[in-house]
C-alpha cells in the first residue's frame, strides 16, 4: 500500500493531496482537515505557529501513515502544516483510499489520532489580548466531548 507523510512550510493545497490518492480501484476515500480555530479554551485566538523537529516528525509520521495502511489495507497521506497560520488555515490534512468506505473512514481516523498523539510538532498560539502561549499536546481520551479539542 501507499504511505507518505510530510511537514510543509507552504499553505496545504486539498486537490493536490486528494488526486495523489485517487485510484480506479479504491471506491471508498475519505480526508480529514484539520484547520486553526479562532477560539481555544474561552480565549480568542488571532494566530498561531507550528513547529517540529522536522527529520523525526516526517519518520514518525511515516511509520504511523505505513502502520495504519497495512491494518486497514489502504492507501494514504498525511501532511502537516508549520510556521505562521492564522484561524481558518488547514493545519493538518489526512487522507485514506480503500476498496471499501468502511476501512477508509476507520484508517482517517486513526491517523489523525497517531499523528496528533506521535508526531513532534508544537503549537504556539497568540490570544487578541496580545499574550501568548505554547499548547500542550492533546488528550484524545477525554476529547469526544470537548468541543475545543483539535
Amino acid at each position: 500500500m501507499n504511505a507518505d507523510f510530510s511537514i510543509s512550510q507552504h499553505p496545504l493545497h486539498v486537490t493536490p493531496l486528494r488526486e495523489a490518492l485517487s485510484s480506479p480501484d479504491c471506491g471508498g476515500f475519505v480526508h480529514f482537515e484539520g484547520r486553526v480555530r479562532n477560539h481555544h479554551a474561552g480565549r480568542a485566538v488571532t494566530a498561531l505557529r507550528y513547529e517540529a523537529y522536522r527529520e523525526l516528525a516526517e519518520k514518525e509520521g511515516a511509520l504511523i501513515v505505513t502502520e495504519i495502511s497495512r491494518k486497514h489495507g489502504v492507501k494514504a497521506a498525511a501532511v502537516h502544516a508549520v510556521g505562521d497560520l492564522r484561524p481558518g488555515d488547514l493545519a493538518v490534512w489526512v487522507g485514506a483510499a480503500a476498496a471499501h468506505r468502511e476501512a477508509a473512514f476507520a484508517a482517517c481516523r486513526e491517523l489523525i489520532d497517531a499523528i496528533k498523539d506521535r508526531v513532534p510538532v508544537w503549537k504556539h498560539e497568540t490570544y487578541a489580548d496580545g499574550k501568548s502561549s505554547w499548547i500542550a499536546g492533546c488528550d484524545h481520551a477525554g476529547s469526544a466531548g470537548n468541543p475545543d479539542h483539535q
